[in-house]
């Protein structure tokens, strides 16, 4: 079966070849979703032809590869896995038509040199931090030769170079067509895509609370309130003085829909302009102080941004060191920075195994989106100076500081590339949908069987 190493290894080779590179582990990564990788050919049921594509077969042992691959995938971004023969089928039309568009690119003279696989190959290994070697090795104790892994490499290549000369020209977008989708999602007054994000400090109420409780507990809250107008800060006095489980992220909800707030607390901040602070806030759970962070159109770039900078000491579980070891050895680390016997930078020098070791582990200013998903959640959860659990990622187990946070505005000309991009990507994908199903209903494909 595929390692769950080798799988980011070719996806970081890829990013950096197609201009969607990550610049660390844990970073964000952009995986071609027609990337397979063979498995190990004992793990395969007996071979026979599925389909033909222009009288070129494709495999039973290619359709389990690849299905495996897909299942993986699905399992590790923790997504619940579908009908299988259904998703058999979904596979099995995406290997004719990847199989398709190769005999279009062999008959247009696509070739792919040994010297771009060479540079795919040393990408992989650099973001590693592997000799090319070293990771031919690993390829070969996952159960998947070098030949294999350079023929997947050089089709994906051909694939993408195929694509981009049919569709670049069609994903062209001019400054009147930014301009049109600007007035109109200025313009637009549906609750459903204006987004907000509110922090809180909540002082918590018990439901058996009496009178003289109440009026404690609500002189409390005035007194916080008074503190932040005179000038403290909102999300210190989150973390260190509210009830909420939230505060450790300073009392941040999260950018949402209106409908996916409580209606007192809408009510509350809609006449507030954003860094604002309302008024007490009475609910059952208590008395609540709201500040609103940001306001956003979902149809529109962020205004800003909010930035984090953290670091982490990365180990990566092998045959020789299991999970839970990793896990165990860095919560030592933990132990011995939180004494003050140790500091982080130095342990993350010596001991991390991605490419950020060199700089004390530390992965610079980082905006939402350039980490995965659940190492984004994880920091984002964490305060300025505060180092987590173990966390694990796909990529490994981290142990993880945040040093600073800071909100950047974005200029009107990001917000108008932005734009841009999403309409390239929007143009884009609609040609690829209409070109692909032209290559489909121009080609002869026989269906055979699949395996039950």
């Amino acid at each position: 079966m595929m390692s769950r190493f080798i799988a980011p290894c070719l996806a970081l080779a890829l990013g950096v070849l197609l201009g969607l590179g990550a610049q660390a582990q844990g970073l964000q990564l952009q995986l071609s979703q027609n990337l397979s990788l063979p498995v190990p050919v004992g793990t395969l049921q007996a071979d026979f032809v599925v389909a033909l594509v222009n009288s070129e077969p494709i495999t039973n042992s290619e359709l389990q590869s690849e299905l495996q691959r897909a299942l993986q995938q699905l399992s590790q971004q923790r997504r619940p896995l579908p009908d299988k023969n259904e998703l058999a089928r979904q596979v099995l039309e995406r290997l004719i038509g990847d199989r398709l568009q190769l005999q279009l690119a062999n008959q247009s003279g696509i070739r792919i040199d040994d010297a771009a696989v060479d540079l795919a190959e040393q990408n992989i290994a650099r973001q590693n931090q592997l000799s090319v070697a070293e990771m031919r090795l690993q390829l070969v104790a996952d159960g998947v030769s070098v030949p294999q892994f350079r023929l997947q490499l050089r089709n994906q290549l051909i694939l993408t170079r195929l694509r981009e000369r049919e569709l670049e020209p069609r994903g062209r977008v001019t400054e009147l067509e930014i301009d049109q989708y600007l007035r109109e999602a200025q313009s637009n007054s549906d609750p459903a895509t204006r987004l907000i994000n509110l922090a809180q400090i909540l002082v918590a109420v018990p439901d058996d609370a009496s009178d003289v409780q109440v009026a404690a507990l609500q002189a409390r809250a005035e007194a916080l309130l008074a503190r932040i107008r005179a000038g403290e800060d909102f999300n210190n006095l989150a973390r260190s003085a509210s009830d909420a489980p939230d505060r450790s992220n300073g009392g941040q909800l999260g950018l949402r829909t209106s409908d996916r707030y409580p209606s007192l607390f809408v009510d509350a901040t809609q006449s507030l302009a954003v860094g604002a602070v309302s008024t007490l806030v009475r609910s059952g759970a208590g008395f609540h102080l709201l500040k609103v962070m940001e306001r956003q159109d979902a149809n529109l770039p962020p205004a800003a941004v909010t930035q984090t900078r953290s670091r982490h000491i990365l180990l990566r579980p092998s045959p020789q060191l299991s999970e839970a070891a990793a896990r165990d050895r860095l919560l030592a680390y933990r132990a011995q920075i939180q004494a003050g016997q140790a500091e982080f930078a130095e342990l993350a020098r010596q001991h991390s195994q991605d490419g950020s070791a060199a700089q004390g582990g530390d992965l610079g200013w980082a905006s939402p989106g350039m980490f995965v998903p659940e190492f984004e959640q994880f920091i984002n959860r964490l305060a300025p100076g505060q180092v987590g659990e173990p966390l694990v990622s796909r990529f490994g187990v981290h142990l993880i500081e945040v040093l600073e946070r800071r909100r950047v505005e974005t200029s009107q000309r990001e917000q108008r590339e932005a734009v841009r991009g999403l309409l390239r990507d929007k143009k884009l994908e609609e040609a690829y949908l209409f070109w692909a199903q032209d290559q489909r209903s121009r080609a002869y494909v026989e269906l055979r069987e699949l395996a039950p």
